[in-house]
């Protein structure tokens, strides 16, 4: 499963954003270091069902939506000096390195200092909070370099190793990949044997870009001025604007039948007599969602799997004419695969018996035979025939 996690500072909306994704219990306060140990819930994406396409019933589904699991880990607030171990920062980074890819939960009003103190709205600038989190990042992964580097320069000189190969094996528990590390030795461009200390900085930022990356969540956007949206829309970065808070008062809503609303939908409907108070509250609500297509907590976890990660969504069947299982369950499964994959790396998502004994895929929307080879689309629904029991 996909891990997504949750980072920024105390009092940014982490904790509230979390439990607006997962309904999960999770500590919330208006104070440094309410999250201490990480809160793991299961979010989802929104993807529209393939069974509109198709023409079929799909049960599992809600009303032609499809929400598809990914794991979200809200780690503890980070504060200046994290990487040196200050506040919770040895913690925060460990719990991170877990993930994918992060949401950097942003208060974008500018209501909160960079410890998480609460100050006056518009006070502070968001654009400074994630300029912080990139400089403590890299300041850590520099650190985990740094220790080593003598090290591990002259074990690539002595032993003949390939740079790029023997760096990637010392930072594999950091889920780095052997294109993380070439391409950012490309951009230093310099033999690491002549690496400075400024140099080693910048691999370790160009290195972080390329693990870590992030789509920022101008959390309290709601009650934020328009400059400070304006300022974090100029970030070379995928920007949502969200209110966590709203999102969380609709979840719950929902789920005690007073409207009708799924995640991510741009509107809701009132189910129940209300009282004027709740009537203003959700109108109120309701003028946000018009302004920014939403509250932006699920457009957040979609823009990550889906223009951040380039994941696309594959459904697998074992009847390619009734797109059922072997139980008779139409579309009983949505995997999301990351773009490229191919039908045999499919089979092994599925299972590794069915992956080794693969034998061929069928393309059911076609009725034709794929190769092994064959690179999927978004939205394919595939049968695996393999030898395997």
């Amino acid at each position: 499963m996909i891990e997504i996690g949750l980072a920024g500072k105390p009092n940014s909306g982490k904790s509230t954003f979390f439990r607006s994704a997962t309904l999960a219990d999770a500590e919330i306060g208006n104070y440094p270091f309410t999250t201490i140990q990480p809160n793991i819930g299961i979010g989802y994406v929104r993807v529209e069902c393939v069974c509109r396409e198709l023409d079929v019933e799909c049960k599992n589904c809600r009303d032609g939506w499809r929400f598809i699991p990914v794991k979200l880990i809200d780690v503890a607030g980070l504060v200046p000096g994290a990487h040196e171990g200050r506040g919770l920062g040895n913690e925060f980074l460990d719990n991170l390195r877990r993930s994918e890819a992060v949401i950097h939960i942003v208060d974008a009003s500018g209501s909160t200092d960079f410890e998480g103190n609460e100050i006056e709205i518009g006070e502070h600038s968001p654009v400074e909070d994630v300029m912080f989190l990139y400089r403590e990042l890299d300041m850590w992964l520099f650190g985990i370099l740094k220790r080593n580097w003598d090290k591990i320069t002259r074990r690539i000189s002595m032993e003949r190793r390939d740079p790029v190969k023997f760096i990637s094996e010392q930072l594999a528990g950091l889920g780095f990949e052997d294109w993380h590390v070439k391409e950012s030795l490309k951009i230093v461009g310099k033999d690491v044997s002549e690496f400075s200390k400024d140099d080693l900085k910048k691999f370790s930022s160009e290195l972080r870009k390329r693990r870590l990356k992030m789509v920022i969540a101008a959390n309290k956007a709601d009650k934020a001025p328009e400059e400070l949206i304006k300022e974090l829309s100029k970030l070379d970065e995928i920007i949502v604007p969200s209110s966590a808070s709203l999102e969380l008062t609709l979840r719950t809503a929902a789920q005690n039948n007073y409207i009708k609303y799924l995640p991510g939908d741009e509107d809701f409907e009132i189910l129940k007599e209300l009282n004027e108070k709740q009537k203003k509250a959700l109108e109120l609500i309701r003028e946000y969602m018009s302004r920014f297509h939403g509250t932006g907590v699920q457009k957040a976890i979609n823009s990550v799997v889906f223009d951040l990660l380039n994941y696309i969504v594959v459904y697998p069947v074992e009847d390619e004419n009734k797109y059922t299982d072997t139980k008779g369950n139409v579309l009983p499964d949505a995997f999301l695969v990351k773009e490229g994959t191919n039908a045999r790396e499919l089979a092994y998502q599925i299972h590794t018996d069915i992956g080794k004994n693969f034998i061929f895929a069928v393309d059911a929307k076609k009725k034709m035979r794929i190769s092994e080879n064959h690179a999927l689309k978004n939205n394919d629904v595939i049968k695996i025939a393999s030898g395997a029991r």
